[in-house]
C-alpha cells in the first residue's frame, strides 16, 4: 500500500512535466484558444491572442495572434499573424493544425478560416513550434530540419534578432519590415523599411503608396552603414550582411542573451530600438531613424505643417482642422486635415475671376509635387495663374520661378528663419475662400480693439517704470563692459554688445555640434570667446546645461563662464579667452606645438582634478558626459581647463545612479551607455581613461588610423592618426605591454625618449584601470588624482573584455 502515493506522485510528476515539455509547441489535435499561450523554452517570448482597444473608448475592441516578451510587463507584439483581419470574439477562435498540416486561425462559430500560413504541404504530419528567438515554425514531426513556414519569412513592424531583413533570390521572397496603421489597428500602415530593391547593398525607406523613399542607410561597408555610425561601437549586437548566389539580407544578434530588445517600424515611419530595463521596468530609446520626425515623408498627411521643433509636430495649416482627432490620438496623423470653408472659385466659376485670396506661410520647406510656370514671370502672374484654376491650391515665387500645386499639399515642414532674409525655406501662398479671410479679420480686429484698450490703460503706468528700468540697465551694461571679468558672477550681455565686441561674429574659433565659438574683446583690452548656440531645441538644452552647471561654481580646472546673453533668436554664452585653444590641436599631428611630458602629465593631473570637483565637492554631482580632448582647453600656461557641459548630467547626492538617453562621442562611451542602465560618475571616469591613453601615446584612440568616434560635432573627431603599426587596438596594446614592462614603446615617439617613465607607467595603469568593463572596478576621480600625485599605488590591470573584442572585430575585419 505505501507504494500506492508513491506511484501517483511519479505519474503525476510525468504528466505535469509532458504538459510543461508540450507548452512551447501545437501538435494536431491540439488547440490555442482564449487566454492559452505557448511559451518559448527559454521563457523570453509568448504567442497567444492579445487585444488592442478599449470597451470604455470608442475605439472598436480588435484581438489577434501575436508573439510578445513574456517577461515584460508591458504588452509589446513583436508579430502579429491576422493584422488585417482582427477577431472581435477569441472565445470562439482556436490556433490548430489544419487537415492539410498548416497552421490556422479558425472561427468555430462560423466554420470559416481566419489565417492560415498558407505552407506548401497536403499532410497533417506537422507541428508548430515557438523557438526561443521567437520564430514560430511549422515543421515536419518526423523531420526536424524540414521547417515548411516561419514566421521570421514574414517580419511584420519588428525586426528580431536572429531573423533576416533581404531577399530570397530563388523564392523572390522579401523580407520587409511595414508600420501599422495605428495604435489600435494592426493592419499593415503606410511605411516599409527593406534592402533597396534597386540591388544596392543599402536599406531605405518608402512611403508604401506613393513609392517615395524618404531615408536610405548608405551602402554596408563591410562593419556598418555610413547613415548608422552608431553600429560601430560600442557593441551591444553583432551585425551582418549576406550576399550570395541564394540570398542577400542582413541579420544581427545580441551578444548578451539576456538583453531585450525592441527594434520596430513605427507607426509614424521612424524605426526605433529600445532597451527593456529591469531596474526601473521601462522601456528606454536608444536609436532611431530618421533622426528628425519630419523627415519621415508625408508623416502629417495633406494641408499640415510639420515642426521637429514642437511637441506636437503635426498641425493644421490655416482653414483647414483635423480630418480623423481619432486617428490622431492614435498617433496616425497621415489622413491629415480638411478645409474648413470651401473654395469661392466654384461659385465664380460663372464670372471668370474668384475671389480667394492667398495666405503666406514663410520659411517652409516646400511640397514636392510642384509645377513650374515659365510664363508667369512675376509674383502678381504666378498669382493670377494659380486663381485661375479651381483645383490650385498653392503658389510659390521666388527668383523668377512660379511653382503651383494642385489638390492636396503634402511633406510641408517648418524651416527656421535666419534673420529678415528667408534662407532657409520658401514662402508657400496657400488659397483660402475670402470668408475664411473676412472671419480670420473680424476675430483679430476685435483682439485687437481689445488689447488696445488694455494697453492705452497701462501706457502711462508703465512709462514711468520704463524709463527706469532703461536708466538701470545702462548703469548695470556699463558696469559689465569695464568689469566683466573681475566679479565673481555670471553677468547678462546684450546682444548688441556682444555682436560689437566680436565685430559682428567675424573671427571664428572653431565649430561644433550646437554652434559656433567667436573670439571678442571687452573694451578692446579683456578677450573673450562667445559661443552662439544654434538650434531652437538643442541651442536651448545645451544653454540651460551650461548656465546650471558651471555659472555658479570655480575651479582652476573648469572654464569660467562670464556671462550669457538670451534673446528671442539668440543664445550666446561668454567665456573666458583661452590663447592655446583646445587640447587635441596639440596632442595630433598638426602644426601646433607639441607638448613635452611634464606639461602633458600636469594637463592629465589637472583634467583630474576638476573632474573630481564635479562628482565629489559640487551641491550636486555633475556628470561631464563627454570628456575628450576637443573639450579640454590650454590657457596660456597650459593649465587645462574643461568646457562644453551642454550634455552634462545632474545626480543629486541622494541618488547613486541615474537613468538617461546615450550622450558622449564614440570612441570615449563607457559600455553601460550602450546597455541601457542607469549610469554613474563612472562613465566619465571611462572617458577620462581614454583621454588619458591619447595624452600619453599623442594618438586617438583608434585602431589602425580608423577613428570610431563621429559625434558629428564637426570638431575634427574624423581623423585618424593611427601609428599602422598592426599590433590591434591601442587601448588593448597598452595593458599588453604593461604586463611584460614595456611602457617606453606607448608614450609619443615625438618626445624622442624625454619622459619620466615612472610618471608615464603610472599613467598607463590608471588608464587601464579606468577603462574597464564593469563600473565598480573603476577607481574614483579622487582616487585617480591620488595616484598620479603619487600618494598611492594601483596593481596591475586586467585587460578590459569588451576592448579584447573590439580588437578581434577590427582585426579580423
Amino acid at each position: 500500500m505505501p507504494l500506492f502515493p508513491t506511484l501517483c506522485r511519479f505519474l503525476l510528476s510525468l504528466y505535469i512535466l509532458s504538459c510543461c515539455a508540450a507548452m512551447d509547441a501545437i501538435t494536431p489535435g491540439r488547440a490555442l484558444s482564449g487566454n492559452d499561450k505557448l511559451v518559448s523554452r527559454n521563457g523570453k517570448f509568448a504567442l497567444g491572442f492579445f487585444q488592442t482597444g478599449s470597451k470604455s473608448s470608442h475605439n472598436s475592441l480588435n484581438w489577434y495572434l501575436g508573439i510578445w516578451y513574456n517577461r515584460v510587463p508591458k504588452l509589446n507584439q513583436v508579430w502579429v499573424a491576422n493584422g488585417d483581419n482582427p477577431l472581435t470574439d477569441p472565445i470562439s477562435s482556436e490556433l490548430t493544425i489544419s487537415d492539410n498540416g498548416n497552421l490556422v486561425i479558425l472561427n468555430q462559430a462560423t466554420s470559416s478560416m481566419i489565417w492560415s500560413t498558407q505552407a506548401n504541404t497536403t499532410t497533417s504530419n506537422t507541428i508548430a513550434i515557438l523557438l526561443s528567438s521567437g520564430n514560430l515554425i511549422l515543421q515536419n514531426s518526423s523531420n526536424s530540419s524540414d521547417v515548411l513556414w516561419q514566421s521570421f519569412d514574414h517580419p511584420t513592424d519588428t525586426f528580431l534578432p536572429g531573423a533576416k531583413l533581404g531577399w530570397d533570390k530563388v523564392t523572390g521572397l522579401n523580407r520587409r519590415l511595414v508600420s501599422r496603421k495605428n495604435l489600435i489597428d494592426l493592419a499593415p500602415g503606410r511605411y516599409c523599411e527593406e534592402l533597396d530593391p534597386s540591388g544596392a547593398n543599402q536599406f531605405v525607406f518608402t512611403l508604401l503608396n506613393f513609392s517615395i523613399p524618404y531615408w536610405f542607410s548608405g551602402e554596408w561597408n563591410g562593419q556598418y552603414f555610413p547613415s548608422v555610425p552608431e553600429m560601430a561601437g560600442p557593441f551591444l549586437f553583432n551585425f551582418t550582411f549576406v550576399n550570395n548566389d541564394q540570398e542577400k539580407y542582413f541579420t544581427y544578434n545580441l551578444l548578451d542573451d539576456r538583453t531585450v530588445t525592441h527594434h520596430l517600424l513605427d507607426v509614424s515611419g521612424r524605426t526605433k530600438t529600445f532597451i527593456w530595463l529591469e531596474s526601473s521596468q521601462n522601456w528606454v530609446m536608444s536609436y532611431a531613424q530618421p533622426r528628425a520626425q519630419c523627415d519621415v515623408y508625408a508623416v502629417c498627411g495633406p494641408f499640415t505643417i510639420c515642426n521637429d521643433n514642437e511637441l506636437l509636430f503635426c498641425n493644421c495649416m490655416k482653414g483647414f482642422s483635423i480630418r480623423s482627432p481619432t486617428d490622431w490620438e492614435l498617433d496616425d496623423r497621415t489622413g491629415g486635415c480638411m478645409r474648413s470653408t470651401p473654395l469661392d472659385c466654384v461659385t465664380k466659376k460663372s464670372t471668370g475671376s474668384s475671389t480667394d485670396k492667398f495666405y503666406s506661410i514663410p520659411c517652409v520647406r516646400l511640397p514636392h509635387n510642384a509645377y513650374n510656370i515659365e510664363a508667369a514671370t512675376s509674383a502678381d502672374k504666378c498669382e493670377t495663374v494659380c486663381l485661375s484654376n479651381c483645383s490650385c491650391t498653392a503658389y510659390s515665387y521666388d527668383n523668377g520661378d512660379c511653382l503651383v500645386w494642385y489638390d492636396e499639399l503634402l511633406n510641408v515642414k517648418q524651416q527656421q528663419c535666419n534673420g529678415i532674409a528667408n534662407t532657409n525655406g520658401g514662402t508657400l501662398y496657400l488659397r483660402l475662400s475670402a470668408k475664411e479671410e473676412h472671419s480670420q479679420k473680424d476675430r483679430t480686429r476685435g483682439m485687437m480693439i481689445a488689447i488696445s484698450l488694455g494697453v492705452s490703460f497701462a501706457i502711462l503706468f508703465s512709462l514711468a517704470l520704463v524709463l527706469m528700468i532703461w536708466w538701470s540697465k545702462r548703469k548695470r551694461y556699463s558696469f559689465t563692459l569695464k568689469n566683466a571679468q573681475g566679479g565673481s558672477g555670471i553677468v547678462p550681455f546684450r546682444y548688441t554688445d556682444l555682436q560689437h565686441a566680436t565685430k559682428n561674429f567675424s573671427e571664428k574659433l572653431g565649430e561644433g555640434g550646437f554652434g559656433s565659438v567667436f573670439k571678442g574683446f571687452l573694451h578692446d583690452s579683456a578677450t573673450i570667446a562667445v559661443k552662439r548656440l544654434d538650434g531652437a531645441h538643442q541651442g536651448e538644452k545645451q544653454f540651460r546645461a551650461e548656465v546650471r552647471s558651471i555659472g555658479l561654481i570655480q575651479h582652476i580646472n573648469l572654464i569660467k563662464l562670464i556671462g550669457f546673453c538670451c534673446s528671442r533668436d539668440s543664445k550666446l554664452l561668454v567665456y573666458e579667452y583661452m590663447p592655446n585653444r583646445s587640447l587635441d590641436i596639440h596632442l595630433f599631428p598638426g602644426d601646433a606645438e607639441i607638448l613635452n611630458w611634464n606639461t602633458r602629465y600636469q594637463i592629465a593631473l589637472g583634467v583630474a582634478r576638476g573632474l573630481a570637483y564635479l562628482h565629489e565637492r559640487c551641491r550636486d554631482c555633475i556628470i561631464h558626459c563627454d570628456v575628450k580632448p576637443q573639450n579640454i582647453l590650454l590657457d596660456k600656461s597650459f593649465i587645462p581647463k574643461i568646457a562644453d557641459f551642454g550634455m552634462a548630467k545632474f545626480l543629486g547626492r541622494d541618488f547613486s545612479r541615474a537613468l538617461t538617453t546615450m550622450r558622449g562621442t564614440i570612441g570615449y562611451l563607457a559600455p553601460e551607455w550602450i546597455s541601457g542602465v542607469a549610469i554613474t560618475p563612472k562613465v566619465d571616469v571611462y572617458s577620462y581613461g581614454m583621454l588619458l591613453l591619447e595624452i600619453v601615446s599623442g594618438r586617438r584612440n583608434s585602431h589602425r588610423g580608423c577613428t570610431t568616434t563621429g559625434d558629428g560635432d564637426g570638431d575634427g573627431d574624423g581623423d585618424g592618426d593611427g601609428d599602422g603599426d598592426g599590433d590591434g587596438y591601442f587601448p588593448v596594446q597598452v595593458a599588453g605591454r604593461l604586463l611584460v614592462g614595456d611602457v617606453g614603446s606607448l608614450v609619443d615617439h615625438r618626445l624622442h625618449g624625454d619622459v619620466n617613465l615612472k610618471e608615464a607607467e603610472r599613467a598607463c595603469k590608471v588608464a587601464c584601470w579606468c577603462i574597464q568593463d564593469n563600473d565598480l572596478d573603476r577607481p574614483s576621480m579622487s582616487e585617480v588624482v591620488q595616484v598620479l600625485e603619487g600618494l598611492t599605488e594601483l596593481g596591475m590591470p586586467p585587460v578590459p573584455r569588451l576592448l579584447q573584442a573590439i580588437a578581434g572585430s577590427f582585426h579580423s575585419a
